[in-house]
């Protein structure tokens, strides 16, 4: 009988994630059954990612408002996902790293006493609020779930100190290096997409991104304030691009402070391929972003992290990123430095692959058929 998998995603990076993993269940139909539920924390954000990797949801719960609070999100994807759960009566429930979504629905598969089984499990950065809300995300679906797939050692040694039993954890790499190297490897054409009429080819970019929580108010000040500084140190030869996430408390402050800025383009948040393709072209990252974090080293693009921590301190030890915070002094130095010493930027910019080779997906889906042959193995000699 084939294993029934329900995948639950609320956001883009979820949707991207978990894309290659759920392609590869659908692909395998005699060893699975994959069923798919959407929360649609993100709206807009999350439609492109399902078209980019031909994501069909069989179920959608719709439960995103305006201006709404973690506490009611929690609860609308809550009991948005009970009959669902009760309808389907998967096997698995599989949620992907750290989202209101993933923490929703690992709570409601518990409480369903279905298994729940964690991509992307035992990353920590020590800090329950940086990122906040999503280091305790992480933590309480970790002790919810029965299987963890970490993407690094570092993060299956975590889990070990939390007393994850070391036969319910699988390193696995992370599944956004095998959908960044099958979207780069893509042909695109830059003159009919968002890209059109940037100055990818005549000047250095510095791609910018920031949307956590906690860089709301004056740290996003802040990163305005260096955006704009490092503009105007280079103006013929420096284009910095900021894709600007929908939230009004990002929206807002960046509008104001860099709208007028020259060589400065504000965008609207990129389709996935387009920003695979950005990244390509791309000298700097300035980001507080997970996802590119891990992106990055794979590309060989230096990043700059605009956080105080990181729970992804393999790209740090790798020497593919740097955490410098939001002060301004502190990103312009970093910056300048890079951008000035073609031997420290070298060294930044080597490909290196601290997440993973691209067949995380491939490592998921075994793990989930060896643990599923494993438990009905278990029922029938308990029934016998």
């Amino acid at each position: 009988m084939p294993v029934k998998v329900l995948s639950v995603f609320g956001t883009r990076p979820e949707a991207i994630k978990l894309a290659p993993v759920i392609r590869l269940l659908r692909a395998r139909p005699r060893d699975f059954l994959s069923r798919l539920c959407v929360t649609g924390q993100h709206r807009e954000l999350l439609q492109p990612a399902l078209k980019l990797f031909a994501l069909r949801p069989d179920y959608d719960l719709a439960v995103m408002q305006a201006d709404q609070s973690l506490s009611s999100l929690t609860a609308r994807i809550l009991t948005g996902l009970e009959p669902v759960l009760a309808r389907e009566q998967p096997d698995w429930v599989l949620v992907q790293g750290d989202t209101t979504t993933t923490l929703a629905a690992s709570l409601a598969a518990f409480y369903a006493r279905i298994p729940v089984a964690h991509v992307e499990a035992g990353l920590r950065s020590r800090d329950p609020w940086q990122p906040y809300p999503e280091e305790i995300n992480r933590c309480l679906t970790d002790v919810l779930a029965s299987l963890h797939f970490a993407p690094t050692e570092g993060a299956r040694e975590n889990l070990l100190a939390e007393g994850i039993p070391e036969a319910r954890i699988r390193v696995t790499g992370n599944t956004i290096i095998d959908a960044v190297q099958e979207i780069a490897a893509r042909p695109y054409d830059r003159t009919r997409s968002p890209l059109a009429g940037l100055p990818l080819d005549g000047r250095r970019i510095v791609l910018v991104t920031a949307h956590r929580r906690e860089n709301f108010g004056s740290p996003l000040r802040h990163l305005c304030q260096a955006i704009e500084r490092l503009a105007t140190l280079h103006p013929d030869t420096l284009h910095v691009v900021f894709p600007v996430h929908l939230n009004p408390n990002v929206q807002q402050p960046v509008q104001r402070a860099l709208g007028r800025c020259p060589n400065v383009s504000l965008l609207a948040p990129l389709d996935y391929e387009s920003f695979v393709h950005l990244m390509k072209r791309t000298t700097l990252i300035l980001t507080d972003s997970g996802g590119l974090q891990e992106e990055a080293p794979a590309l060989g693009v230096p990043t700059l992290v605009l956080r105080n921590v990181t729970e992804r301190p393999e790209g740090v030890a790798a020497g593919s990123a740097r955490v410098v915070g939001t002060e301004p002094e502190a990103v312009v130095a970093a910056a300048t430095r890079l951008l000035s010493d073609p031997q420290d930027y070298a060294q930044m910019a080597r490909n290196r692959h601290p997440y993973g080779d691209g067949h995380a997906g491939e490592r998921i889906v075994a793990a989930l058929l060896e643990f599923s042959r494993h438990q009905q193995l278990t029922r029938a000699m308990k029934s016998g």
